[in-house]
């Protein structure tokens, strides 16, 4: 039986991902909006992790992030959050890794991540957490991913078909 083997990485590949590693937990102490919607671009970078390098190392560069990010802001530590960044990475990279960039992709992507992981999983986890009651902040997050989620659409969509991307991408898989 064939065990499942992640990629190998060379040389280039590693250090782009440490950088966008980097880049995501800057990237995620600066957020637009007030407490209600506020958005945060990090998901941009997961996108371009999951296209770039796939299901695997996307899976373990957001768990990593979700937790060092946890640890730099002192903030309490659940993993039902960093499940969700595991998952959402896992739906960018079967929608995205080694396919063309389209619209219909990325729409698919998006509403599965905003409907399961936004609404549904984070819900339950702040629930959890802090002891709130499920059904009063679903309909307030839900509606935060009905604005939301249009945005990070047209975002993810500009981002993975601008030019610099793809010749970054390129020479990523030579």
């Amino acid at each position: 039986m064939a065990k499942a083997q992640q990629p190998k990485l060379d040389t280039l590949s590693l250090v782009t991902m440490g950088l966008l590693m980097a880049l995501q937990l800057v990237i995620s102490r600066f957020s637009i909006g007030n407490t209600f919607i506020k958005v945060s671009f990090t998901f941009l970078i997961v996108a371009l992790l999951a296209k770039w390098f796939g299901p695997w190392w996307g899976m373990m560069t957001a768990a990593v992030v979700d937790v060092i990010g946890t640890l730099m802001t002192g903030g309490p530590y659940f993993v039902g959050f960093t499940l969700s960044a595991i998952l959402g990475s896992l739906i960018y990279a079967l929608f995205l890794y080694k396919q063309p960039v389209t619209w219909v992709r990325i729409i698919l992507a998006s509403v599965i991540i905003a409907v399961v992981v936004n609404a549904l999983l984070n819900t339950l986890w702040v629930t959890i957490m802090y002891q709130t009651p499920f059904w009063s902040l679903l309909p307030v997050r839900v509606l935060k991913q009905l604005i939301v989620t249009p945005i990070q659409v047209v975002l993810v969509y500009l981002l993975l078909k601008s030019r610099v991307i793809q010749t970054i991408q390129e020479r990523l898989n030579r």
